[in-house]
C-alpha cells in the first residue's frame, strides 16, 4: 500500500498517460458500442423510473476496476454502480488506501436517450484529499484532466474559470428536479431571485466543467454521492474556481457536508450563493 502522497504524486508522473488511456479504452469498448444502440434488456431502474443503469454502466465499472486497481496497487475502487450492488464500498472513502473515485457513465439519462450529454468520471484521492481527476466526454471527444497544484486542463489546453460578470444574472445549475425530496427542492428555491438565473443540472460531470471553462457561473447541489462530485470539484478547484457547503466549510468527498452545496467560479461567487441559500432574499 503506499504510505505517502510523494509516491502517489510520483505514480501521477509517470502514469497518468495511462489512467487516460483505460479511461479511453473503457469507452471506446464498453460505452460508445451502446451509444444509440441500446437494447431494451440493457437498461434497468434502480431507485425509480429517473435512476438508469445500463449495461455500459455495469461493464465499463468492471473494465475501470480492474485496470487501474492495475495501476497502483494496493489502491481501492469506489464506484457507483458497485456501491449500489454494496453499499459499505463507500467505507473505503475514509480508509487509508489510495481510492479511485468511478463514475463509468454520468449522465446516464442522456447516454439512454441517445443525447452526447454524458461523460465518465474517474478521481484518484488518499485519506480524503482529491488529487487528480478526468472527465471525458466520448460521444464530444473531450477529455479534461486535473492535477492538484499543477492546474486544469481540456484537451491539453490551460482553464481559467475567472469570474462572472457583474451585469448579468449567476447562471447556475442546480439539482434536478427529478432526482430531488421536496426538502431538497425548498432548500434551494431561494436561488430563484433577482440576480440569479438557474436551471436545472444534466451530467453533474459536465456542468462541473462549465463551470471551469467560465461558460456556467456555479452549480448548486443537495446530494453528495462522491463519484458525482469528486473529479469535477478538483477540476473547478485548479481552474481558480471554490467550493463550499453551508457550512461554510469546502465540500469533503468523504462525507457529512451540510447541504446544498456550491462549485462556483470564484471564491466570492460561492460565498454569495451560500449567503443567498441561508438568507433569501424575499
Amino acid at each position: 500500500m503506499i504510505e505517502a502522497t510523494e509516491t502517489i504524486d510520483e505514480f501521477l508522473l509517470q502514469h497518468a498517460g495511462d489512467v487516460e488511456d483505460a479511461i479511453r479504452k473503457a469507452a471506446r469498448t464498453e460505452i460508445l458500442p451502446r451509444w444509440r444502440r441500446l437494447a431494451d434488456h440493457e437498461v434497468d431502474q434502480k431507485s425509480g423510473p429517473h435512476d438508469l443503469v445500463t449495461d455500459a454502466d455495469r461493464l465499463a465499472e468492471r473494465y475501470l476496476t480492474a485496470a487501474l486497481g492495475s495501476l497502483l496497487p494496493g489502491s481501492v475502487v469506489v464506484g457507483e454502480e458497485a456501491v449500489h450492488a454494496d453499499p459499505e464500498t463507500y467505507d473505503a472513502l475514509q480508509g487509508d488506501a489510495p481510492v479511485w473515485i468511478v463514475d463509468p457513465v454520468d449522465g446516464t439519462r442522456q447516454f439512454v436517450r441517445g443525447e452526447d450529454g454524458f461523460c465518465t468520471l474517474v478521481a484518484l484521492a488518499h485519506r480524503g484529499v482529491l488529487l487528480a481527476s478526468w472527465t471525458y466526454a466520448p460521444a464530444r471527444e473531450q477529455l479534461a484532466t486535473a492535477v492538484r497544484g499543477q492546474g486544469a486542463f481540456l484537451d491539453g489546453e490551460r482553464l481559467l474559470a475567472g469570474a462572472p460578470e457583474a451585469d448579468r444574472d449567476l447562471r447556475i445549475a442546480t439539482s434536478h428536479p427529478d432526482y430531488t425530496t421536496d426538502a431538497q427542492k425548498r432548500a434551494l428555491f431561494p436561488l430563484w431571485s433577482d440576480g440569479v438565473a438557474p436551471r436545472p443540472c444534466g451530467s453533474a460531470g459536465l456542468e462541473y466543467l462549465a463551470v471551469a471553462r467560465g461558460e456556467s457561473d456555479a452549480t448548486a447541489f443537495s446530494w453528495e454521492a462522491a463519484w458525482d462530485h469528486a473529479a469535477g470539484l478538483l477540476l473547478v478547484e485548479e481552474a481558480g474556481g471554490a467550493h463550499l457547503t453551508l457550512a461554510g466549510e469546502p465540500f469533503r468527498v468523504t462525507g457529512g457536508n451540510t447541504l446544498p452545496f456550491t462549485a462556483a467560479r470564484d471564491a466570492a461567487t460561492a460565498q454569495r450563493i451560500v449567503d443567498l441559500l441561508l438568507n433569501p432574499h424575499w
